[in-house]
């Protein structure tokens, strides 16, 4: 499985960014994927994961350091998410990764270490 993640940049404290990532190759029918961060000598953050499985349905989770300013989406057919993120703060200031994680809990994974694939990474930085 590989991921691609895009859409990052350079904005000011209060603007809008948004970020996608698209998952190729072959996965388990039912899998989640979710978006961690990490800013300069910091650990890995949760951001937001989300969830979904042929049989239908899906969850999301939101971070708390994030939570009304950020919104995860899915597309399941394009097995891709998204990631909108609303007024930006220098400290949103971080490398984000996409992450995915092959089947298990029905729940979205909140820790980085349940994630099963990592894609490249895509800097977002907020000045203020």
């Amino acid at each position: 499985v590989q991921l691609q993640a895009s859409g990052g940049g350079l904005v000011q404290a209060g603007d809008s960014l948004g970020l996608s990532c698209a998952a190729s190759g072959r996965t388990s029918r039912s899998y989640a994927m979710g978006w961690f961060r990490q800013g300069s000598g910091k650990e890995r953050e949760f951001v937001a994961s989300t969830t979904w499985s042929p049989w239908g349905g899906g969850l999301t989770s939101v971070g708390d350091s994030v939570k009304g300013r950020f919104n995860i989406s899915r597309d399941v057919a394009k097995r891709s998410i998204y990631l909108r993120m609303n007024g930006l703060k220098p400290e949103d200031t971080a490398l984000y990764y996409c992450a995915l994680r092959l089947s298990g809990s029905h729940y979205p994974f909140t820790s980085p270490t349940e994630a099963t694939y990592w894609g490249p990474g895509t800097q977002v930085t907020v000045s203020s």
